[in-house]
C-alpha cells in the first residue's frame, strides 16, 4: 500500500470476523472500522460478543473466519505478542500487574531487552518520563504497585502498553474500579492520547461514559453489530434500545420513601479478614422499614465483609447486629437462624455464593429454604412442590427459558440473578441485604430488578443495597452511606446526592455528619 493510502486507512479494520465456542455463536460475521486518532466505543449487553471480538484482536482467541487489518495492512494475530508487534495494546478490567513489584519493574516485565536489566531499567525510566509528560500519565516509578490507589494502577497498565509501542489501545470496562473523579481523569488522559494521534477503543456497558468520551459508538447484540453512530448524533435511549431490541426505561420510577420502625441496627461493627486485617472498622448505622439504604464505594473498601457479617457468613471481631430486637452476634445466630428471623441475602457473587453450579434451577430456587414445610413431605423433599414453586418464581420474575429442570449454568447471568432475587424475596423477608444486584446483568433485566427492589421497599420492608454502580445507588437509595477503607465517611439523603459529592467521599473526603 502507498504511504499516502496507508496514512488515511483506518487504524483497525475487522472484516467478517466469525467465532464459535461449541454451540455458542459468539461473533457473527462482524465487520468494524475504527478511524485513526479517534475514541471508538463498543457497547452491548452481557454476552453480546464485544469482549470476544476484542480478545480476537488482542490474540487471546483466534477467529474461525475473517481478517484483521491494521493501518491498511492485513495482519495475522495469534497471540498477544503478535498484537503488540502490530501496535495494539490492551488494558484489562482486572489489571495484569505484579503487586509487589515497582511501577518501573512492572512496565519492563517481559520486555526487558538486552543482557543487563539495569540498562533496560535506566532506558525505560527515561522513556516513561517522556510518556508521562506527553500524555499526563504521571505515576511514581519507584512505588510498589500494591501501595498505589486503583486509578494510578490503571495508569501503570496504560504506560505499559504505550511503552511497548501501542498505537491502538483497547480498554475493557476501564472505570469498573474507579471513583467518578478518577474516571473523569481517565477520560482527560484518553483525550490527550487521541490528540497525539493514538486510537482508543472503549469497551463498556455504561452509556454515560460512551456519551462523554467517544467519537463513534458501535452497538453489538447476540454476536452481531446492530448499529453504529456518531456519538453526538445519538442518545442513551437510542443506544439502550439497540442493545436490548426494545424500548428501555433508563430511570428508576419511585415515590418518596415512607420510613417506619428500625428493623436493622449495627453498632461499632468490626470485621477482620483471614489475615487479621480489619476490613470493617467500627461501623454504626440503622435501616428502617420502608426505605432503601445504599452503601456506595469503590470495590474493596469493606462492603463485601460487611454484607457477609450481617448475613452470618463471616463472624465479626466486635460489635452488635440487632434484627427486630434480637442481638444476632451475642446470641450466636447463624445464617439459617437469621433467615427464620426475616433476614434475606442476595450475595455479591451469585456463582460463588448464590447458586450451586451443578444444581438445576429448581434446586437452586430453594437453597437455604429447603427445610420449609412447603417443600417437604415428611422427612423427604416434595419434588412436585419444588417444581411448582420454581415455575411460579420463573413466571413472576420472567426467568428465561422457563425450564426448572435446566442446570443453572445454562441460564444467562441476568436470568440467574432474577432467580436468586425471586428466591430471597419470595421468602417474605423483613430485611433484604442485596449486593451488586445488577452485576453482569443486561439492561432489560436491570430495569426489572430495580422495580422489584422498589416494590419490596413500598411493601414496608427494609433494603440494604451495596453497589459500585453510582447510577444504581443514586436511582434507588433513599439514604446513602459512603464507605472508604472500611469506614463510613459520609451520609447523604438520596434526594440531595450527586455523583460529584459521592465521588469525593468515595475518595476519602469526609462527608456530611462525619468529622
Amino acid at each position: 500500500m502507498e504511504p499516502e493510502a496507508q496514512a488515511s486507512a483506518p487504524a483497525l479494520e475487522l472484516r467478517g470476523i466469525d467465532k464459535r465456542f461449541g454451540p455458542v455463536h459468539a461473533n457473527r460475521t462482524v465487520s468494524l472500522s475504527v478511524a485513526a486518532g479517534s475514541i471508538h466505543g463498543l457497547i452491548g449487553e452481557n454476552g453480546a460478543g464485544k469482549s470476544t471480538l476484542m480478545n480476537i484482536v488482542y490474540g487471546f482467541h483466534r477467529a474461525d473466519a475473517g481478517e484483521i487489518w491494521v493501518r491498511g495492512r492485513r495482519v495475522e494475530i495469534g497471540s498477544p505478542q503478535d498484537a503488540i508487534a502490530a501496535g495494539i495494546g490492551m488494558v484489562h478490567q482486572h489489571f495484569m500487574l505484579v503487586e509487589n513489584f515497582t511501577v518501573l519493574e512492572n512496565v519492563v516485565l517481559g520486555a526487558e531487552g538486552g543482557r543487563r536489566l539495569a540498562g533496560s531499567l535506566a532506558a525505560a525510566r527515561t522513556g516513561l518520563a517522556q510518556l508521562a509528560r506527553d500524555y499526563g500519565l504521571d505515576v511514581p516509578l519507584d512505588a510498589i504497585v500494591s501501595e498505589l490507589p486503583v486509578g494510578l494502577q490503571q495508569r501503570v497498565e496504560i504506560l505499559k502498553a504505550l511503552h511497548r509501542g501501542a498505537e491502538i489501545l483497547i480498554l475493557d470496562e476501564p472505570t469498573a474500579v474507579l471513583t467518578p473523579q478518577e474516571a473523569d481523569q481517565l477520560f482527560r488522559m484518553l483525550g490527550r492520547l487521541r490528540a497525539q494521534g493514538k486510537t482508543v477503543i472503549l469497551v463498556t456497558h455504561k452509556l454515560r461514559e460512551i456519551m462523554a468520551a467517544t467519537d463513534r459508538v458501535t452497538v453489538m447484540r447476540q454476536g452481531a453489530i446492530v448499529g453504529e453512530f456518531e456519538t453526538r448524533a445519538t442518545s442513551p435511549r437510542e443506544l439502550a434500545e439497540k442493545m436490548v431490541g426494545r424500548a428501555v426505561l433508563l430511570r428508576v420510577e419511585k415515590a418518596p420513601a415512607r420510613p417506619g420502625a428500625t428493623l436493622l441496627t449495627v453498632r461499632d461493627l468490626e470485621v477482620r479478614d483471614r489475615l487479621g486485617v480489619a476490613r470493617v472498622k467500627g461501623l454504626s448505622f440503622a435501616v428502617r422499614a420502608g426505605e432503601i439504604v445504599g452503601i456506595a464505594g469503590v470495590a474493596g473498601n469493606g462492603q463485601s465483609e460487611l454484607l457477609e457479617a450481617l448475613a452470618g457468613i463471616r463472624p465479626p471481631s466486635r460489635g452488635e447486629i440487632v434484627l427486630s430486637g434480637r442481638e444476632l452476634v451475642r446470641e450466636g445466630l447463624d445464617a439459617r437462624a437469621r433467615h427464620r428471623l426475616g433476614l434475606a441475602h442476595v450475595p455479591e457473587d451469585r456463582l460463588r455464593m448464590g447458586v450451586v453450579a451443578g444444581f438445576s434451577a429448581q434446586d437452586n430456587a430453594i437453597l437455604g429454604y429447603h427445610d420449609l414445610p412447603a417443600y417437604r413431605r415428611g422427612p423427604l423433599l416434595d419434588r412436585a412442590a419444588i417444581l411448582a414453586g420454581c415455575g411460579k418464581k420463573m413466571a413472576a420474575y420472567d426467568v428465561r427459558p422457563p425450564e426448572p429442570g435446566r442446570r443453572i449454568t445454562e441460564f444467562s447471568g441476568g436470568n440467574q440473578q432474577k432467580l436468586v432475587l425471586a428466591r430471597e424475596i419470595d421468602s417474605d423477608p423483613r430485611v433484604l441485604l442485596v449486593g451488586q444486584p445488577t452485576r453482569g446483568v443486561d439492561i432489560g433485566a436491570i430495569e426489572f430488578i430495580h422495580r422489584q427492589l422498589v416494590a419490596l421497599r413500598d411493601a414496608g420492608k427494609a433494603v440494604l443495597l451495596v453497589s459500585v454502580e453510582l447510577d444504581e445507588i443514586l436511582g434507588l437509595a433513599d439514604r446513602i452511606l459512603v464507605m472508604n477503607a472500611g469506614e463510613i465517611v459520609g451520609e447523604v439523603a438520596g434526594a440531595d446526592a450527586t455523583e460529584e459529592k459521592l465521588g469525593l467521599m468515595m475518595a476519602g473526603v469526609k462527608g456530611e455528619g462525619h468529622a
